[in-house]
């Protein structure tokens, strides 16, 4: 069964650095489009980022977009969110997805994604 698993979450100041990582078991990274997503408390769970399966197109959502790059290790089957320039609205539990059909591209869509992780806290104070 693939499963997903993020970490990294926790508690930074305004203007710091975070960086989450999701690591996938079950199944390589490789071929398949991934995604990070968002939910603040009272608030629609939001899109962050998605790369298509080959990872060479990868699509911010406005309100990250030079603050956030996604990255991802192959040999570790990992995917990485570094999150740069932290504001008090980044505040959120972060969820990795990942699509189960191969090479298509990645959308901004939940409902896209058919794995994801339990989620990781970031809180941002200011």
């Amino acid at each position: 069964q693939v499963q997903l698993v993020e970490s990294g979450g926790g508690l930074v100041e305004a203007g710091g650095s975070l960086r989450l990582s999701c690591r996938v078991s079950g199944r390589t990274l490789n071929g398949y489009a991934m995604a990070w997503f968002r939910q603040a408390p009272g608030k629609e769970r939001e899109f962050v980022v998605s790369v298509n399966w080959s990872g060479e197109k990868i699509d911010y959502a406005d309100s990250v977009k030079g603050r956030f790059t996604f990255s991802k290790d192959s040999t570790k089957n990992t995917m990485y969110l570094q999150m740069n320039n932290l504001k008090s609205e980044d505040t959120a539990t972060y969820y990795c997805a990942a699509d189960s059909r191969a090479f298509r591209d990645g959308v901004r869509g939940s409902y896209w994604y058919d794995y994801w992780g339990q989620g990781t806290h970031v809180t941002v104070s200011s």
